[in-house]
């Protein structure tokens, strides 16, 4: 018999709750308060947009996720699912920032596909980080889930045959399967296909090498950037593996598979903006705000690999200068700038930089967004 569970809050009640939740993190400081009417008149829409629109629209669709998620049987890979619904929310809402720009239909595809991928990256995030006994061979395994939500061309196959153990219900195949018909669906999903995969492999592969041991699990990135250092000069191998961390450039990759006409230049000009800078920025200032947190638990973090805070400083905000410029020469510039400048306004005024009395680091950083 299926585990049924608990009933869901009405989804009007959520949705509420949401938008709540949101506008208390938009205006719970005055720092973030002033970073908000810096943005100016076209910020304010587009804000308004994104918290009235997206967010409902992201509720939705994680709200669907989530009941499928309460009838897996297997009550440890429930738990961990549930767990990547309710905990992690706001990752399903970021990562379709883009869909504030787009017409009604087009975003609305656009956040079915976005929560269905995003939820399997906080899914198997959830089972190899907080499950007792998962290997790295089954990181690994698990991890394919992922390339073959992205390509069409993949057979599908058994992601859990390396643990854990456990049945999921087909939990995880249907997450895997509603991507592959929302990227079917869209006009230019061929054109992006090779970059999505490219970008989740990279993803994939830093899984398996961050979670070794410590010390090892250094020299393995290390020398994992040395192999890649050609096509992506510049950076120390942290800001490479922190680059390899992040779901925003397949999201915005998936925007432009939505567009009817696409030319190759647009899809490699965004892919050189938002990998690695974007994404770079992306998970350097998600490991910014965790740093005590990281230390206490023994964790892997690529913020503390820089020499000092001062030289992490100086790092980051070249990194934001040199991203900007790139995100500046994409068409519908706006909106790219529009999303690097939320990303780090949320995580530069979060409550964790004050606790940690990181004050004039993160206003050094917000600094370089002028």
């Amino acid at each position: 018999m299926r585990y049924k569970g608990p009933k869901l809050p009405r989804i009007p009640a959520v949705l509420k709750r949401d938008v709540r939740r949101t506008l208390a993190i938009v205006f719970s400081r005055p720092s973030r308060i002033r970073r908000f009417l810096a943005l100016g008149p076209r910020g304010w829409v587009a804000t308004a947009r994104f918290v009235g629109s997206v967010i409902p629209r992201a509720g939705r669709e994680l709200a669907a996720i989530r009941m499928r998620a309460e009838r897996i049987p297997d009550r440890a890979l429930r738990e961990q699912a549930l767990a990547s619904i309710d905990q992690k929310a706001y990752h399903v809402q970021g990562g379709c920032i883009l869909a504030t720009f787009m017409p009604r239909d087009a975003a609305r595809r656009y956040v079915a596909i976005v929560a269905s991928i995003e939820t399997i990256y906080d899914y198997l995030d959830n089972l190899c980080d907080r499950l007792p006994g998962v290997t790295q061979q089954a990181y690994a395994t698990l991890h394919a889930s992922l390339i073959d939500a992205l390509d069409d061309r993949r057979e599908p196959q058994d992601y859990y045959r390396d643990g854990p153990p456990g049945d999921d219900g087909g939990y995880l195949r249907s997450l895997v399967d509603a991507s592959r018909a929302g990227l079917r669906a869209l006009p230019n999903y061929h054109a992006v296909r090779d970059d999505l995969v490219e970008i989740a492999s990279f993803y994939a592969d830093l899984q398996v090498l961050k979670h070794g041991p410590a010390g090892a699990r250094e020299l393995a990135c290390d020398a994992w950037y040395s192999l890649n250092r050609e096509r992506f000069p510049g950076l120390s191998w942290w800001e490479f593996a922190a680059a390899c961390g992040s779901s925003l450039p397949v999201f915005a990759l998936i925007e432009l598979a939505g567009h009817v006409r696409l030319g190759a230049h647009e899809v490699d000009a965004t892919v050189k903006a938002y990998f690695p800078g974007v994404s770079a920025i992306h998970i350097l200032l998600d490991y910014f705000i965790d740093q005590a947190e990281d230390r206490e638990h023994g964790e892997l973090n690529f913020v503390a690999c820089y020499a000092s805070s001062a030289e992490a400083v100086v790092q980051l905000r070249r990194l934001v200068t040199a991203t900007l410029a790139r995100v500046r020469t994409l068409a519908g510039a706006a909106q790219h700038r529009f999303l690097v400048e939320a990303m780090c306004v949320f995580y530069l005024t979060h409550p964790k930089v004050f606790e940690q009395r990181l004050d004039a680091e993160s206003a050094a950083l917000l600094s370089a967004l002028g």
